[in-house]
């Protein structure tokens, strides 16, 4: 017996996929450049850029930076945009790697210095056996 019905009902209907534009695009973009927002804009190549919006039409995005010339930027050559990123690791990424360098624990010394001095043993029948 199976739980399901191998015909789906005719008179349901099935989920309409989300919309490919939402055309909220020039609005998210008018507001980082009024507000002169710093943006890091990840490439499709994997490069990383920051700075804040200046300027953006249909097809490109003017990206203004402190210290470094301007950009101009094809949109079709972006693959995110990110607000308030201003430098390459974030805090998240420090507080991992802080803790991937913490000092084991007294019971993980413990247990790696029994590792240590059984690996050292001589083997002898006894040990094998029992």
């Amino acid at each position: 017996m199976s739980f399901r019905n191998p015909q789906p009902p005719l008179n349901k209907k099935g989920k309409t996929p989300p919309p490919e534009e939402t055309f909220e695009e020039a609005a998210y973009l008018k507001q980082l450049g009024e507000k002169q927002k710093t943006v890091s804009i990840k490439l499709v190549d994997g490069e990383i850029v920051r700075g804040w919006v200046e300027y953006y039409d249909r097809n490109m995005i003017r990206l203004t930076r402190e210290g470094a010339p301007n950009l101009f930027i094809f949109k079709h050559e972006i693959m995110y945009i990110a607000e308030g990123a201003t430098t390459k690791e974030t805090p998240q990424r420090k507080v991992r790697a802080e803790a991937a360098v913490k000092p084991p624990s007294k019971v993980a010394k413990a247990k790696a210095e029994a590792a240590a001095a059984a690996s050292q043993a001589p083997l002898t029948p006894e040990s094998v056996e029992g």
